[in-house]
């Protein structure tokens, strides 16, 4: 079971963390998904197991392609980076699929 469509109210523009270059950070093409945004302050942990602040939250669709230090545009027009992305899964419990996505 997927998170359903009509959850996911606002429209965020991830730019997919693609690695560095000489010129600094690379990013994949923009792609616009559908998504619930929460921009609320919590701590979580970076890939590196540091406790750090996230202002905003995104929930979406199963399988989004955003890895960590991707850009994201909220619907504010704020833009972020993501800190890390988590694939929530339950095969055969009817609880939704959904990707979660902490913005620093």
């Amino acid at each position: 079971m997927r998170v359903p469509g009509w959850l996911l109210r606002h429209r965020v523009t991830v730019e997919p963390y693609d690695g560095d270059s000489a010129y600094g950070p690379t990013y994949r093409p923009p792609v616009e998904v559908r998504a619930l945004v929460a921009e609320t302050t919590k701590v979580t942990r970076n890939r590196e197991g540091v406790e750090v602040t996230s202002t905003a939250q995104i929930i979406a669709e199963p399988g989004l392609d955003c890895p960590a230090e991707s850009r994201i545009t909220l619907p504010s027009g704020r833009i972020t980076k993501a800190i890390s992305t988590a694939q929530h899964t339950a095969p055969g419990l009817p609880t939704p699929d959904c990707t979660e996505v902490m913005c620093a």
